[in-house]
Formats: C-alpha cells, sequence, structure tokens
C-alpha cells in the first residue's frame, strides 16, 4: 500500500451552533485515539479544529439561520486530512494576512489569531469555493 492510500475515513456533521464543539472535540480526540498519537499531538489537533470550525459555526451563515458544517477526516499512513465544508458566505482563510504576533496586545488588530494557530499547527492548509460551498482542507503529517 503507498502512503497516498486513504486507511481510513471519518465523518460528523454539525448545526451552526457552538455547543456543537464538544461533538468536534471528540471526533478529533477519537482520530488522534485510534492513530496513537502523542497527547501533545493529538491536543494541536484539537485545537486547530477548533479554531477553524468555530469560525465557520459563527460566521459562515446570517444570525439565527440553521446551517450545517460536514467535518470528514482521511487517514493516511503518514497524515491526517481534515476537509471542513459548509454552505455559507464565501470567505477564505488562508487569504488572511499573517497575524503580526511580535505587536502588543494592544496594538494588535482584532481577528487573525486562529488561523494562525492554524496555520502554524497544520503542514497545510488549502481553501476553494465549489457549487456554493467553503471547502477547507487541513493537513498534518503524522
Amino acid at each position: 500500500m503507498n502512503s497516498n492510500s486513504p486507511v481510513t475515513q471519518r465523518h460528523v456533521i454539525l448545526h451552526n451552533d457552538v455547543s456543537q464543539i464538544s461533538v468536534l472535540t471528540d471526533f478529533v480526540t477519537d482520530i488522534a485515539r485510534e492513530r496513537n498519537l502523542e497527547s501533545s499531538l493529538s491536543q494541536s489537533l484539537v485545537l486547530a479544529m477548533e479554531e477553524a470550525v468555530v469560525n465557520v459555526l459563527m460566521y459562515a451563515y446570517p444570525e439565527k439561520e440553521q446551517g450545517l458544517v460536514d467535518v470528514e477526516a482521511i487517514l493516511y499512513r503518514d497524515a491526517i486530512e481534515f476537509t471542513v465544508t459548509d454552505s455559507g458566505k464565501p470567505f477564505d482563510p488562508t487569504a488572511t494576512p499573517p497575524a503580526d504576533i511580535s505587536l502588543g496586545l494592544e496594538e494588535r488588530q482584532v481577528g487573525g489569531l486562529g488561523i494562525h494557530l492554524v496555520r502554524t499547527i497544520m503542514d497545510k492548509v488549502c481553501y476553494r469555493r465549489e457549487n456554493g460551498k467553503n471547502i477547507l482542507k487541513l493537513t498534518k503529517n503524522i
């Protein structure tokens, strides 16, 4: 089997409500446990996925509008690839300028730290808009 062949695949659908984050956390934690990842790597993956998905849950859909967020995980022998898909407003987090973490808290602009964390933790972050959907692909080599 080559390293590009999926070993296994997992999937969860969340409603656009931040109370769903515990479902996401359990989903990512279960995957990390299944792959026997170190605790620090598992926690980093949970943090990156929470940051990516909370932005979708809070901002993709107009207030009070019901929406879904589809999270898929494909586990390869040497990587985990998460795909976050929603039908909300178009938003490309990869187009966000890097956060200037050298500035003091008072000098920083609001926002941007979540995607900074995602970019720092994950090895590859890609976005595309296709058929009215935001598709964010996050890959971590393991």
